[in-house]
């Protein structure tokens, strides 16, 4: 696996990059250049072009591609939703969650008036 900061490469360092982890991908599912490139709809040479450094390919053959893997929920991750802004979403995620204790039914001790106490 390719490990990269990715805040600190040029755009054509990640295209690499993602390049080669879509061929990673295919290689560990058993998947042959021919077969990827018929499922995806794209030419063989698009599917050579994606794994070779410094060879780009359209944004629409690299989505067609990421179907064609089942990788299409990773898109999402590429541009969240806007609803939010950046410092709500960070306060989202970084707010603990709320926890309470609670005393379980057989471990209470049955409440009683200070003056019904039995003081014999």
């Amino acid at each position: 696996m390719i490990h990269n900061n990715f805040n600190l490469a040029s755009s054509e360092t990640i295209e690499n990059i993602l390049g080669k982890r879509i061929d990673e991908i295919r290689l560990k599912r058993n998947i042959t250049q021919v077969q990827l490139a018929r499922e995806a709809g794209v030419s063989r040479s698009t599917v050579t072009r994606l794994a070779r450094e410094d060879k780009g390919i359209s944004l629409d053959s690299f989505i067609r591609i990421l179907k064609a893997l089942h990788l299409e929920s990773n898109l999402e991750k590429l541009l969240p939703d806007s609803d939010l802004s950046p410092l709500e979403e960070l306060e989202k995620n970084s707010r603990p969650s709320r926890q309470r204790a609670r005393v379980r039914k057989k471990d209470q001790k049955k409440w009683t008036w200070l003056d019904n106490k039995d003081t014999s």
